[in-house]
């Protein structure tokens, strides 16, 4: 069992699974569909009945059939008996004439099934027969007319079904796109950083093509298939009982359903390894995503064709996985159809040891040929469902993972900082990690003070400054704001209040200005200028001819690194928050832009309280306090005169950069 447990994991992981992935059985998925599709239940309704309408729309045609038969079809002449006087026998020519061709004054006489549809008529006082019982009307006429109006009839319901539920399919993919992403922004940075972004973008994008093809192609052969064959099924069996053809109606209850044998026996193989491809697609989805994103270091270290090569292993594995579930999902059809020839074959000779007539056998074929189409969309049900399945799964999987932050139902509101921000004894892990990352961290900031934190990379510099914003919560302790946890307060207004310039400046794809009023969505152009102006921003903005309307590209692409972050300083500038978290913007910039950078950061901390990661421990000088962390763990604070003098951590940082500097 336990080689079995060991094979198992590493097959998952080849696979793509997530570690948030759970299986759920059919009916789970199904119910929790249907709580999205609920709300269009209407047209999905409108679109079942119409789907059974159409189904049901064969009955009238194939009770049509003999009738054109016996019209069309001449009937064979009856034996002419040797007579005394040749001239009393009946002519032959007008013997055999079809019954559409007698012309003149002499009347039509009705065949039997039309006579038989004559009675039905003469319960409601209606009649196709005169007085004399001959036909009021050319009788091919009338039966081509109502053959006709059945066919319209069902092409008009077969429209109707098709786009009702098309429409509903769409409505419940769009519902559930938007739910994914809306739970995807809820999500705690804990969350997003366990989670492969490509692989998060083929589950939210991807997978809901899946359902909408369950909904709008799947449910219409659901409502439409088993009607249509119920039709063909029960106008057989009435057919074969009122003309002696007890073997076939036999044929027909007992052996088409084994045509649903190889579905099932397939079904759950074809969901088993559509689940792989669906994983293994959304590994190829994070492979192009990885790539693009790094595509300047791919350029740098010239490995284009390693990359590439890389592709190329992952799309095969895709493309084995996808083949494995094509194999199984073709092999229905030609195993249904061999049943389907089978019992076919058997109705032949069995109509033929009966001596059987054609017009007698001709009703019959119809049924037999409608039933094919139905039958492989019957088979394709159980594909599409079990394919619907795997798709369920992952996008419930993804669904029911809540990593994000609790806010109470009682939450305080905060429109200003007032007092102090205070670390109580904080400890922070990581969700599923045993290390502290911080450590007993007990400090406080004034209303206006800077505060820095250093210390050499992994030290826990940037979690300090997460907690502060409540990116993720604390362990145990507390970090407080005038006076309350910062669990307390409503994460929108926490985050009003708390503003962040980054090392690393994000940026959309979008125009400068719509950058600069990101999170300030009733920013004025005037505004924006303003706080461009006071980043240092608007010179450079205003040298290109588009100005505050040029597109960034992706992540800022067109732009340099410190018009990027002047940019991202624009932002904060806007959004005016009284607390400012700074990670060191400067550190990978030349000395002129550093400067620039660094005007305006200057504008931008004034009458704020700062909370700053330093990296160039010059930038930090004239903090009120200095935090010196090492492994989590405050080992040193004071002002920067005071930690040189003592001659520890800090003395050594400052050595180290100004021995790099005079190197």
């Amino acid at each position: 069992m336990s080689r079995k447990k060991k094979d198992k994991a590493p097959a998952q992981n080849q696979y793509g699974r997530e570690w948030f992935d759970r299986d759920y059985d059919a009916k789970t998925v199904y119910r929790r569909l249907w709580g999205y599709a609920r709300r269009y239940k209407g047209i999905i309704l409108a679109g079942m009945l119409l789907g059974m309408l159409t189904g049901g729309a064969w009955t009238p045609i194939f009770m049509m059939v003999k009738p054109l038969a016996e019209q069309l079809i001449p009937a064979a002449p009856a034996p002419v008996e040797q007579a005394a006087e040749p001239t009393a026998a009946p002519a032959p020519a007008q013997a055999a004439a079809p019954l559409a061709e007698q012309g003149g004054k002499e009347a039509q006489k009705l065949t039997s099934s039309l006579g038989k549809y004559n009675a039905f008529l003469e319960r409601f006082g209606l009649s196709l027969t005169d007085s004399e019982g001959n036909a009021k009307a050319p009788i091919l006429a009338l039966v081509l007319i109502l053959f006709s109006g059945a066919v319209a009839l069902k092409m008009v319901t077969q429209y109707l079904n098709q786009y009702f539920l098309t429409k509903a399919g769409m409505k419940v993919v769009l519902d559930l796109r938007n739910t994914m992403f809306a739970h995807l922004q809820e999500q705690s940075l804990a969350f997003h950083g366990r989670s492969d972004v490509g692989k998060l973008m083929s589950r939210a994008t991807g997978d809901p093509a899946i359902v909408q093809t369950i909904i709008s192609s799947t449910m219409s052969d659901l409502c439409r298939a088993p009607f249509e064959v119920l039709s063909a099924v029960l106008f057989v069996c009435f057919y074969a009982v009122n003309n002696g053809m007890l073997s076939l109606f036999l044929i027909t209850v007992f052996g088409y359903p084994l045509c649903m044998v190889p579905v099932v026996l397939i079904g759950r193989a074809i969901r088993r390894w559509t689940s792989r491809m669906l994983e293994q697609s959304a590994g190829t989805g994070s492979n192009f995503h990885e790539n693009l994103t790094c595509i300047r270091v791919v350029k740098a270290y010239n490995t284009e064709a390693s990359e590439i090569e890389k592709y190329r292993g992952v799309t095969l594995r895709q493309y084995k996985m996808g083949m494995r579930a094509v194999r199984l999902s073709i092999l229905v059809g030609p195993m249904t159809e061999l049943v389907a020839m089978v019992l076919a074959g058997g109705f032949v000779a069995l109509c033929a040891v009966q001596g059987k007539s054609f017009v007698d056998v001709i009703p019959l074929l119809p049924p037999f040929i409608i039933l094919y189409k139905p039958m492989k969309q019957i088979g394709r049900i159980q594909i599409a469902l079990e394919n619907g399945r795997a798709a369920l799964q992952r996008i419930f999987s993804l669904l029911d993972v809540h990593e994000e932050l609790v806010e109470k139902p009682d939450a305080l509101p905060l429109t200003a900082f007032n007092d102090a921000i205070v670390f109580d004894h904080v400890d922070f892990r990581y969700n599923g990690t045993e290390d502290l990352i911080i450590r007993d961290a007990n400090f406080t900031i004034r209303r206006g003070q800077m505060y820095a934190v250093v210390g050499s990379t992994g030290s826990g510099k940037s979690t300090l400054a997460n907690l502060l914003a409540r990116f993720y919560d604390v362990t145990s302790g507390h970090v407080c704001l005038d006076g309350h946890d910062v669990r307390d307060y409503k994460i929108a207004d926490l985050r009003n209040v708390v503003g962040a310039v980054t090392q690393e400046s994000i940026l959309f794809n979008d125009t400068i200005a719509a950058n600069i009023a990101y999170g300030s969505p009733g920013a004025t152009r005037e505004q924006i200028v303003e706080a461009a102006k006071l980043a240092n921003a608007h010179a450079f903005i205003m040298e290109h001819p588009e100005g505050y309307d040029r597109v960034v590209g992706e992540k800022g692409f067109v732009l340099s690194g410190g018009e990027r972050q002047r940019v991202a300083i624009a932002r904060a500038i806007l959004r005016n928050p009284p607390i400012l978290i700074l990670d060191e913007a400067t550190s990978a910039l030349d000395t002129v832009t550093e400067q620039q950078v660094q005007e305006a950061i200057n504008a931008l901390m004034k009458n704020r309280t700062i909370f700053a990661i330093a990296h160039r421990l010059s930038t930090i000088r004239k903090a009120d306090c200095i935090l010196v962390l090492d492994h989590g763990v405050i080992k040193e604070r004071g002002t920067h005169e005071e930690l040189y003098a003592l001659g520890g951590l800090y003395r050594r940082l400052c050595d180290i950069q100004g021995e790099q500097q005079e190197a």
